[in-house]
């Protein structure tokens, strides 16, 4: 079983695979998020008590999945696996070298999800018993009291009088503070997201650009090639009306009955016609050259947005260090005011014997 409590962010499990990512239009197709085999591992966030598959191309991440108890990792042929993550909006596709890496991925991915759910529980445990006592400690104070109504009243006994009011209104300042630090961690989820969008977007923009880079190099090359041909078809073509011509000033009659006059004609429009197609063919080959800028200008784009995503990232990471801070003071806040309470509730305790023991022996003299 894997270990619950490790160093914050430290790799439990790598393999090296092919990632790949549904295409998110037809939602069939698959997409290559790497060009060649990469790690793929996994970690243990101890700080959020979360486990993750992350992977890195590079300088950006390909894969940063959280994994929880519904996941489920699929084996869809010898070699390839797939699971899907609805907080990534993305199905995330695995193609390994051999079955037995596949397989050590798969054993992998179920015990770490086993272990996600067992924190997961052990989290809802801890709160569950945390707010019993919270929610019968003040209901006690108030039956006693109740009990006692008639005795006489005691004001600060070993501790502050407002005690109760303070322990609902730190609950209320809990309440609060947890549900803002929740707000708070799905934006950042949510800026994650977004995040790693823009990343698959100037991938793909990326990959386009060199695939139209390389075209474009490719294309060049063909025209110097169709410039040397047209300038010998060119050649060709005035040798062929020379002879054309000198033919007619030897015979002294119209060319037009002379058979080579006839096929050098023909001759002479297969060249033509020949060259009209490689001229046409450059026009759309130069064309093409301004869908690279078009391209230039998306990916400086993406990549102004996703630096205002990772400034939007940083400053919603402090607002939750600063409401984790906060929530950690109302804590001890609470837990001090819990203290004083239970003073108070023995305090008010051993009153009430004192007072029931002097009726007692009041009530005896009486009826001496």
């Amino acid at each position: 079983m894997i270990p619950l409590h490790r160093e914050r962010e430290q790799p439990i499990f790598s393999s090296r695979a092919h990632v790949f990512q549904i295409d998110p239009a037809t939602k069939r197709n698959w997409l290559p998020a790497s060009k060649h085999a990469v790690t793929v591992s996994f970690f243990y966030d101890a700080g959020r008590s979360v486990y993750r598959i992350i992977s890195v191309g590079g300088t950006k991440a390909i894969i940063n999945s959280t994994i929880t108890p519904n996941m489920t990792f699929t084996k869809t042929s010898q070699k390839f696996g797939q699971w899907a993550d609805s907080r990534a909006n993305t199905v995330y596709g695995l193609g390994f070298s051999t079955e037995q890496h596949l397989q050590q991925f798969s054993d992998q991915f179920k015990e770490v999800k086993e272990a996600a759910r067992l924190v997961r529980e052990k989290a809802q445990e801890r709160f569950e018993m945390a707010n019993p006592a919270l929610n019968i400690a003040a209901p006690q104070l108030s039956q006693e009291l109740s009990e006692d109504r008639h005795s006489p009243p005691l004001l600060a006994v070993n501790g502050p009088a407002n005690g109760p009011g303070e322990l609902v209104r730190s609950k209320s300042a809990e309440v609060e503070l947890t549900s803002e630090k929740e707000r708070i961690k799905k934006m950042l989820s949510e800026g994650s997201v977004c995040d790693i969008n823009l990343e698959a977007e100037l991938f793909t923009l990326q990959d386009s650009n060199a695939k139209l880079v390389a075209a474009l190099q490719e294309a060049n090359n063909s025209v110097e090639e169709w410039k040397n041909q047209l300038a010998e078809y060119q050649e060709e073509t005035d040798r062929l009306r020379n002879q054309v011509s000198e033919l007619e000033a030897q015979s002294g009659r119209p060319a037009s009955s002379d058979p080579g006059r006839e096929q050098l004609s023909r001759s002479l429009e297969d060249l033509e016609a020949l060259l009209q197609d490689k001229e046409q063919e450059i026009q759309t080959l130069q064309s093409k050259k301004s869908d690279v800028g078009e391209l230039e200008k998306e990916r400086e784009e993406a990549l102004h947005r996703l630096q205002e995503v990772e400034s939007r990232n940083v400053e919603l990471t402090e607002r939750v260090q600063t409401a984790e801070g906060t929530l950690a003071s109302s804590r001890d806040q609470r837990e001090k005011s819990e203290t004083e309470l239970q003073t108070l509730v023995q305090v008010l305790d051993v009153k009430i014997c004192d007072l029931k023991d002097l009726r007692h022996s009041l009530a005896k003299l009486v009826d001496k």
